[in-house]
């Protein structure tokens, strides 16, 4: 009999690496979008059973792009129209079409760009671009998911700090976009809270990667990583695995990323 995939894994014993941040009342969210808010609607002891059993439940209220999260296609249009030119119809509350229901899990090769182990730095400063030239050295195949370190998860428990409104954030450039979607990626994260360079002070009036990997070439990003532990595992390549929640005709839903990394 020959080894399945579960023996072949068994024999590999990668390390899992979490790349998602926790989902809490409080956390950094853009201000553009309602943030996450937890509520008990039952707790245990509201309802006594004969036999000592209880049961509790909550609420959870939260935006599509709150957390770690994926963006639909139908999260960016231009002249009304999404990728591929499929107009933005909304039907039942939803969009007809793009919705980040209709991305498949991805299981497939990873690539981590550590830019500050790069340029030999803690983290990037506020509003510091990462250009095409910061993946030169990066071997980036099609099908890849690319996920892009600024060190910006360091700052996760400040939020007013991690959303640099007024400092400007760190992030991706067109030309940097344009370099991956050449190379046929299929998906490109980051740990901040819009992936894309944000200078101190423009805030998100602009943005142009989303325009360009979303509507131009049609591929979806992922938001809010925690891509620290990853890279202290010195893993330039893995196994992605992620699949966000299929929430229909939705523009974004949370996603929790894993790292599938060799032991060494």
């Amino acid at each position: 009999m020959s080894p399945s995939l579960l023996d072949a894994l068994a024999a590999a014993r990668p390390r899992v690496v979490d790349l998602a941040q926790p989902l809490r009342d409080g956390m950094p969210c853009s201000p553009t979008h309602p943030g996450f808010h937890l509520a008990l609607a039952r707790r245990h002891g509201d309802v006594a059973r004969p036999d000592g059993m209880t049961g509790a439940h909550e609420l959870l209220v939260l935006g599509g792009h709150v957390g770690t999260h994926m963006d639909a296609l139908s999260h960016v249009a231009v002249d009304g129209r999404f990728h591929g030119g499929a107009p933005a119809v909304v039907e039942n509350g939803r969009y007809r079409s793009h919705g980040i229901d209709e991305v498949a899990p991805l299981v497939c090769r990873g690539v981590l760009v550590d830019v500050p182990a790069r340029r030999g730095v803690a983290r990037l400063a506020p509003g510091e671009p990462v250009t095409a030239e910061d993946l030169a050295d990066s071997d980036i195949r099609e099908g890849d998911v690319v996920l892009i370190r600024t060190g910006w998860a360091q700052l996760w428990e400040d939020a007013n700090a991690y959303v640099g409104g007024e400092s400007g954030v760190p992030g991706l450039t067109a030309d940097g976009a344009e370099q991956l979607a050449a190379a046929g990626v299929a998906a490109v994260g980051a740990d901040t809270i819009a992936l894309e360079h944000i200078p101190a002070g423009a805030g998100l009036a602009r943005l142009p990667v989303h325009r360009i990997l979303l509507h131009k070439h049609g591929i979806n990003l992922i938001e809010v990583l925690n891509l620290e532990p990853l890279a202290e595992t010195g893993a330039r390549e893995f196994v992605f695995v992620g699949a966000p929640l299929p929430v229909v005709g939705a523009t974004g839903a949370p996603i929790r990323p894993l790292a599938l990394v060799e032991q060494r």
